[in-house]
């Protein structure tokens, strides 16, 4: 049995979930979240709880009872509370700024780039050096997160570009000759 797909996901107060045969609807607060799953995987809701359930232990049901009952909390926990993905800017000049619903980034190219956020995603900056993308599919905004995070990824030697906010970036040491000295 899968440790992941047999953990049943409580349904908060205020949370609307509508089954119909593998398409499953959930409402909340934030929103309304529909995704169609696998036919052959089960879904039932008992009393504020949903569980899911798979037919054999093939080795294709075993991977999609996980895989439902991950995306399943997920919707749940998006039309509750959202998701939110945090970006710093590192780097001398390098800022940020919302433009009506676009998010303008001067990060030393020639050119600002400008970036439109997709269906569902607020951008939002705080700062001239911190951007906050927020939804509640956690799929749209890791997505949107990541296409702002490779306009300038970290750079290796001095650490500038966009990053997650706390991911360590590893920095490689320079010209050996440079650290040492030259020699005569």
């Amino acid at each position: 049995m899968s440790r992941v797909g047999r953990m049943p996901i409580t349904v908060p107060q205020g949370v609307m979930v509508d089954i119909k045969q593998s398409e499953v609807t959930i409402t909340g607060p934030k929103g309304q979240l529909n995704r169609r799953f696998h036919p052959d995987i089960s879904i039932t809701l008992n009393n504020n709880t949903l569980t899911v359930s798979r037919p054999s232990d093939s080795k294709v049901h075993r991977s999609l009872h996980g895989l439902t009952r991950s995306l399943l909390a997920n919707m749940v926990e998006g039309v509750t509370n959202g998701f939110e993905r945090n970006l710093e800017i590192v780097g001398v000049g390098y800022r940020a700024e919302k433009t009506s619903d676009k998010l303008v980034i001067r990060i030393g190219y020639t050119h600002p780039a400008t970036v439109s956020p997709l269906p569902g995603v607020s951008l939002a900056v705080e700062g001239a050096n911190r951007i906050k993308v927020t939804g509640i599919e956690k799929e749209v905004v890791g997505e949107m997160a990541a296409r702002i995070r490779a306009i300038r990824p970290p750079d290796a030697y001095k650490g500038k570009g966009i990053r997650y906010a706390g991911e360590l970036v590893h920095l490689r040491a320079g010209k050996a000759s440079k650290a040492i000295g030259k020699k005569k």
